[in-house]
């Protein structure tokens, strides 16, 4: 279990007071919902495959520890070597060995949350190895020493120009910020990795028990490289992304790549059988798969939430979620963030260290409509907001709040007088003079109504009589 400490609280404050950055990834999740929409509407059976890939999702999160076992002789059978971690210093240190026994000096790495998740990169530049992103969002974020800040696209939050600057004082490079030219002084550095790396490592989209093999989905070849020129190959695993067997995988890829970016399908599916360079000269003489479990057996232990496992992290949830377009990815503080994040943030870190995630959400449901695999994240939410409550875990000022809101709107009569006296308070001081707990110093409070609704249903009432 993860031991990360978070503070989701100061990087709110910071991330509401940054316009640009309220900009870029309003602007960014906007555009690609927008592709979202026009591509899943032109699909055929769109909802019939959402419901098909839940119901194989929940078919192997029901039963796990058989699909676990049967993808571990299937692969063991193709040459892949299994290894087991129940969290990641125990993933870390097999990587360490792995490392070791090859005499790894560089290692190139393709896009993965669940190395995220443990911090990976960070220990292994530690140990005084070469590590680097090859997906060009991951890059741009390393080099910034930053982390991703949306699931699908690392570096949403920074401009073109950001990133030429960037680049400038980094790479040693000359400014630009025309994208072409970017790629290209990206490429050449990534090139020379690419070379000379003696290990890679790749995250998992998708493993399939049946036959012991799993795929890389991705669309810039940079998991193709790194999955060809090393001669070790590491994967690092969540234990939930089984799927019974590869027939499986045509819905999900059918969903994923609409739901992530709003493109038809993604560029390259890569599948990984097994080590290829003694049978084809090519590829891989070892390959390795750590299965992470992370703190992921005590969400399988919960039948509520259980269902957060069936996530495949496309990040459509971020995109139309409303406190995600104005705070970004980095004030969740954690690796995963918008909607699925804070259901994973309590569950991955412990619900006192998570208790403010939960939160981070205004409960209307845009999440629920768009996630590919159908989990109800507005009801997970809400489960995850009463355990922080049961646990005694709220600020004396939100107890005092929730008990006068209940006392007041059981009793109408003292509902109507409590109302009347709010109308009364608010005709003699101005809106702009009314500042509430919470709301930040650039949001006006909206007031309340001259009329409320009892007043507004009557006089509606009797305008009906009266035609």
């Amino acid at each position: 279990m993860s031991t990360d400490k978070i503070n989701i609280k100061d990087h709110i404050i910071e991330a509401l007071s940054d316009a640009d950055l309220r900009k870029a990834v309003y602007k960014a999740t906007a555009s690609t919902s927008v592709s979202r929409l026009n591509t899943t509407e032109a699909i055929p059976y769109w909802e019939e495959c959402r419901v098909k890939t839940h119901c194989i999702k929940k078919d192997v999160i029901e039963n796990l520890d058989k699909y676990l076992e049967l993808f571990e002789k299937n692969a063991k059978n193709n040459g892949i070597n299994i290894h087991w971690a129940i969290d990641g210093n125990d993933a870390k240190n097999i990587l360490s060995e792995i490392a070791k026994k090859n005499n790894v000096k560089t290692i190139v790495k393709s896009k993965s949350l669940t190395t995220e998740e443990i911090h990976l990169n960070e220990f292994l530049i530690g140990n005084n190895i070469d590590t680097v992103e090859t997906d060009l969002g991951e890059y741009i974020v390393q080099l910034n020493d930053q982390v991703p800040s949306h699931l699908v696209a690392p570096a949403l939050h920074l401009s073109r120009t950001d990133i030429g600057k960037l680049f400038k004082d980094k790479l040693n490079v000359p400014f630009t910020d025309v994208p072409e030219e970017l790629l290209l002084i990206a490429r050449k550095k990534l090139r020379e990795k690419f070379l000379s790396a003696e290990m890679s490592i790749t995250g998992v989209n998708f493993a399939f028990a049946e036959n012991g093999s799993f795929c890389v989905v991705e669309n810039e070849a940079n998991a193709h490289l790194s999955l060809s020129l090393p001669q070790v190959h590491v994967a690092v695993m969540g234990i939930e992304k089984l799927l019974p067997s590869i027939d499986e995988l045509p819905y999900f890829l059918k969903l994923l790549a609409p739901s992530a970016t709003g493109q038809k399908s993604s560029s390259y599916v890569n599948f990984i059988g097994g080590p290829s360079l003694q049978k084809y000269n090519e590829g891989p003489k070892e390959v390795h798969v750590i299965l992470l479990d992370n703190g992921r057996s005590k969400i399988l232990a919960d039948p509520k939430l259980r269902e957060t496992l069936y996530c495949i992290r496309c990040g459509a949830c971020l995109n139309v979620c409303p406190v995600y377009q104005q705070i970004g990815g980095h004030a969740y503080d954690w690796t995963y963030m918008g909607p699925i994040g804070i259901t994973l943030i309590p569950q991955y870190l412990g619900e006192i260290e998570g208790k403010d995630a939960p939160f981070l959400s205004s409960l209307c449901g845009a999440c629920a409509d768009v996630c590919p695999v159908k989990i109800k994240l507005p009801q997970h939410i809400l489960e995850l907001r009463k355990n922080v409550v049961q646990k005694n875990k709220s600020k004396i000022f939100e107890k005092f709040a929730m008990k006068t809101w209940i006392a007041v709107s059981t009793h109408p009569k003292l509902y109507r007088l409590f109302s009347w006296k709010i109308k009364k308070l608010q005709s003699f001081i101005p809106v702009e003079y009314l500042k509430l707990p919470g709301y930040h110093k650039k949001r006006s409070f909206p007031g309340i109504d001259k009329k409320g609704f009892r007043e507004q249903y009557y006089q509606m009432k009797k305008n009906n009589n009266e035609q």
